[in-house]
């Protein structure tokens, strides 16, 4: 019964940290989706791909999170296994508890392993239905996120990777904050062609200017869609000028 109970504590833990890693991840730029899967990725060891690390490994923050988060999925899998097995011990059965001092004889040790592996399929199924329902994961993510950021765990970037290919290339939304290197210039003046970024479009009061011309002004608050090297666009666009 005891090792039941961990192995639910371990396996809700296990879910909330695979969010709370999303989170994080989130809150240094990646697309929330991207976000989820590396989270997971980190936690589970699996998953990962050579264009996908990079997200990871040239990032200061992004690779303190996936140290934690591999640890602890290394951690957390030990405990589940650990569990998992003690929990299938006819004596420390739910039925065996429940059927000593109510039967006259004892339940057949097959018997038992299977409606344990039953209780636990069942106990496994309903837990990842209570954290991949839409409502209760978007509240819980809601949560989780307003501790994150009241307690200043991490640093939040105004920087977005949407895509990423080979080489560290992709396209990321950027939002021009006060004190941008780019701020008030226009894009000609800006240059940020000499350091191979192309924008691709400018995000400014909910509307959006596609292909914009060398001329227009980059204002507060514009988000700016463009492509090229990852670190480039962040170091170019979200430092302060001097």
């Amino acid at each position: 019964m005891t090792n039941l109970l961990l192995f639910i504590i371990v396996l809700i833990t296990s879910f909330v940290v695979v969010r709370i890693g999303a989170i994080a991840f989130q809150l240094t730029g990646l697309e929330w989706s991207l976000a989820k899967f590396q989270a997971l990725s980190c936690f589970t060891g699996t998953g990962f791909t050579t264009r996908e690390a990079e997200l990871i490994t040239g990032n200061k923050q992004r690779r303190r999170i996936a140290s934690v988060l591999i640890v602890l999925g290394h951690a957390g899998l030990v405990m589940l296994i650990a569990t998992f097995a003690n929990s299938l011990v006819p004596q420390q059965s739910i039925i065996a508890k429940i059927s000593e001092p109510i039967l006259p004889f004892k339940v057949p040790d097959f018997l038992v392993v299977w409606v344990n592996l039953i209780v636990i399929a069942i106990v496994v199924y309903a837990i990842y239905r209570v954290f991949t329902h839409e409502r209760i994961a978007r509240k819980l993510t809601n949560f989780l996120r307003r501790k994150i950021i009241r307690k200043e765990l991490f640093q939040r970037v105004s920087f977005e990777e949407l895509f990423v290919a080979t080489g560290g290339y992709g396209v990321s939304r950027v939002t021009v904050c006060p004190g941008s290197a780019v701020l008030d210039k226009t894009l000609a003046q800006a240059a940020l062609r000499k350091l191979d970024i192309t924008v691709l479009a400018i995000v400014r009061d909910k509307r959006t200017i596609a292909n914009p011309s060398a001329d227009i002004k980059i204002l507060d608050g514009d988000e700016l869609i463009c492509f090229g090297k990852l670190g480039s666009i962040r170091d170019t666009i979200c430092v302060a000028g001097t």
